[in-house]
């Protein structure tokens, strides 16, 4: 099973790796930058598992370059806090 076939084991994925990324001494811009980079690569290149990844997709594909840094950002923040939350 892919990582990207349930919400619930993305945030999980993106969680462990946003940690071992903070844990190597990767800066907050640098994981910022990485992000933007991830989302480009899932909307161009992997289709959607399910609706949630849909809906990131197209807002995605609809949002200009700052307002894909600034869904990039939202996503690393909503990760660290689920990660808090466990």
């Amino acid at each position: 099973m892919s990582v990207l076939d349930n919400f619930d084991s993305w945030k999980s994925f993106l969680s462990s790796k946003l940690t071992q990324a903070q844990q190597q001494g990767m800066s907050d811009k640098t994981i910022q930058n990485v992000a933007q980079e991830v989302g480009d690569y899932l909307a161009q290149n992997v289709d959607a598992k399910n609706n949630e990844e849909a809906v990131l997709r197209d807002l995605w594909n609809a949002a200009s370059e700052d307002e894909q840094q600034a869904i990039a950002n939202t996503m690393v923040k909503f990760v660290q806090n689920q990660g808090n939350q466990q």
